[in-house]
């Protein structure tokens, strides 16, 4: 199937958002170039919608050393970005055994996103379910599998308990919300006040303005802290939390990241609080548990806006000035 496949598929040309170097938005150009052929373990699929993260811009930027050492120091390795995406299947690699032309999927790309077609490894694939659409679909992997893992697995989440979400209203803090409201949690979340009706809409207890109130100085103390945004040092952090609280860091800043990671072990050493740094790891049971979630409607993503692959240079200008709700979702229309 594949080399009678590969035959046809050289003479066809696809629409692309191509990356050649380090930058602001604009070093998005959207080309036509070759269909890719997938590889013996990869799934070609054919994107219907794609969505935006944190991590894309950065590396977009080229905003540290270290990113920069993992995709290439005075330009990027690969062409295309982007992580997140739902499709259809359109032909496999000879081992491949999960999935068939005209299956519905979604997942993380790692890179190769925005664009009209995508070989992607099936490990980090499943099967879109009739409920979500293709917008909704991509909108989850690298939001509400970090926010999961993050919550439950570093975090230890356990009902009663009072957690802070710090940027509630980002991609990954509206699917934290809404999993520690399903754990029986009392969430508080952190964000401006033009987003406060939208993050109690999904469930927080209580919502707190950052502009206004700095939560670390307050009286409250949380038994787990999920931070997105990174903006205080640790020990504030570490002062906000209960006496056997746990922080978990899995946003903002490198230079942040990377204290936690260090110094975190540290802290947590010398008493009952812990520090933490939570990574995203997609895998198949994950994504069956938030899809029974998705299904049963304790867990609905948000989307914010929407913009045609065409217009994808707006949506990461739209992403860098912090208003958006939820997540942004870039759409590939192919009439």
């Amino acid at each position: 199937m594949v080399s009678t496949y590969s035959k046809v598929r050289n003479e066809i040309q696809m629409k692309a958002m191509v990356w050649t170097r380090y930058g602001p938005p604009e070093v998005l150009k959207l080309q036509e170039i070759d269909t890719p052929i997938p590889k013996d373990n990869e799934v070609l699929v054919k994107v219907h919608a794609a969505s935006l993260n944190a991590g894309d811009l950065k590396i977009m930027r080229g905003e540290s050393f270290i990113l920069r050492i993992m995709n290439g120091l005075r330009k990027p390795k690969h062409k295309i970005l982007g992580d997140d995406i739902a499709g259809q299947v359109e032909a496999v690699g000879k081992n491949v055994r999960q999935f068939q032309p005209g299956d519905e999927v979604f997942g993380v790309s790692n890179f190769g996103a925005f664009a009209e077609y995508g070989c992607f490894n099936e490990k980090y694939l499943v099967r879109k379910p009739g409920t979500l659409s293709f917008e909704e679909a991509a909108a989850i992997p690298m939001a509400a599998i970090p926010a999961l893992q993050g919550l439950r697995d570093k975090g230890q989440i356990q009902s009663g308990q009072k957690v802070l979400i710090n940027g509630a209203s980002g991609g990954v803090g509206t699917f934290a919300v809404q999993i520690a409201k399903y754990y029986g949690a009392e969430v508080t979340g952190v964000c401006s006040k033009m987003k406060f009706d939208m993050v109690r809409s999904i469930g927080a207890d209580h919502v707190v303005n950052y502009h206004d109130e700095d939560f670390t100085k307050n009286e409250q103390r949380y038994d787990l802290i999920l931070d997105l945004a990174a903006h205080h040092s640790m020990n504030d952090f570490k002062r906000a939390l209960s006496p056997k609280g746990i922080y978990v860091c899995i946003g903002g800043t490198m230079s942040q990241y990377i204290k936690t990671l260090l110094l975190g072990p540290l802290i947590t050493l010398r008493g009952s609080k812990k520090m933490r740094i939570g990574f995203g790891n997609p895998n198949q049971e994950d994504y069956e548990f938030l899809i029974e979630l998705f299904e049963a409607g304790k867990v609905v993503p948000v989307i914010g806006k929407r913009y045609p692959l065409s217009e994808i240079v707006e949506a990461f200008k739209y992403f860098e000035e912090g208003h958006a709700q939820g997540k942004i979702v870039i759409t590939v229309d192919y009439s």
